[in-house]
């Protein structure tokens, strides 16, 4: 990138941030992460109780960027083709129409995805992958920028599907909001009182500028050594005693493309090892499948990264 470039680009990711922030409040690090995620053309998963925020904080980003967006509610009797689209018969000519489904969006919210059946829940695989959608033999491109923020509450629930391991996978983080402190909450009650600020969001990115940020990140450049740091992690997952099965090629691949974006949103065309630790945080987690003596034990998906992270060598 030229240092002009640079500047520019850089700026928009910030105003991108600040006015996510006006309506997530106190939630910074999750901004963070979700905007390096748009930036790296991955979608995000969000688990959490109700009421936390994730339908806003899509809402937000949608409003933020001025893109097409749609909202599907994930029930148990939603079907893949409620999704995707079908062919609509006309009686008057014999002839079949295509009618889009929802999937055909920039910004997809899949709320609260594990209530569907596992059926309905894989509709969303390939368009997540390849953004693109197979309906009844005939390949459809999804428009661009194509974006999935999917919402679940956690598995133990009533009246949830866990996402099978090949869905999990595709994801390119998944986020927890969490609470907000006491002093956030005290902003939110006060910023709601009469107008929820959702209403008045003005959109700072056009759909341009958002393929434009996801081809600057691509040019991000990673040393060897990094690539190198980003494997042997990796493959230190694969050989934990504790996990049954460890990262996919597709997640150390996710991983390197999400310290790209980090770079990019940082103001540096050059990935640092830094920049794979706080990420590996958010990327990894939800792709490790543990032991059923680690499952029952006190084990943590996110505190084994943190371990990984601290047994392999960090690149000089």
């Amino acid at each position: 990138m030229s240092t002009e470039t640079s500047s520019d680009l850089s700026a928009k990711v910030q105003s991108l941030h600040q006015n996510l922030s006006t309506v997530i409040q106190g939630k910074s690090e999750v901004l963070d992460i979700l905007v390096i995620a748009l930036l790296s053309g991955g979608s995000v998963l969000m688990e959490d109780v109700p009421g936390v925020g994730k339908t806003t904080l899509a809402k937000s980003l949608a409003k933020s960027i001025d893109v097409a967006f749609q909202r599907v509610q994930f029930t148990p009797d939603l079907l893949p083709n409620d999704i995707l689209g079908s062919s609509i018969y006309n009686p008057v000519d014999g002839t079949f129409t295509f009618r889009k489904g929802p999937v055909f969006c920039n910004v997809l919210l899949a709320d609260e995805i594990n209530r569907a059946s596992p059926r309905t829940q894989s509709a969303l695989l390939e368009a997540m992958s390849e953004s693109q959608a197979t309906i009844e033999g005939v390949q459809h491109e999804l428009p661009a920028p194509f974006f999935v923020l999917a919402t679940q509450n956690p598995v133990d629930y009533h009246g949830t599907y866990p996402l099978p391991e090949a869905q999990l996978d595709r994801f390119l983080v998944q986020l927890d909001l969490g609470y907000p402190d006491a002093q956030a909450e005290v902003d939110i009650l006060f910023s709601q009182a009469e107008q929820h600020p959702l209403e008045n969001l003005e959109s700072v990115l056009s759909h341009e500028d958002v393929l434009q940020l996801q081809s600057a990140v691509k040019q991000i450049r990673v040393d060897k050594s990094v690539a190198r740091y980003i494997v042997d992690i990796i493959h230190q997952s694969r050989s934990d005693s504790r996990l049954k099965l460890g990262v996919s090629p597709r997640g150390s691949l996710m991983l390197f493309r999400a310290s790209q974006a980090a770079a990019f949103s940082a103001g540096r065309d050059y990935v640092l090892p830094d920049d794979v630790q706080k990420l590996a945080l958010h990327v990894l987690p939800h792709r490790l499948i543990l032991t059923s003596k680690a499952k029952y034990g006190s084990d943590n998906k996110k505190e084994i990264v943190a371990e990984i992270l601290k047994h392999v060598r960090v690149p000089t």
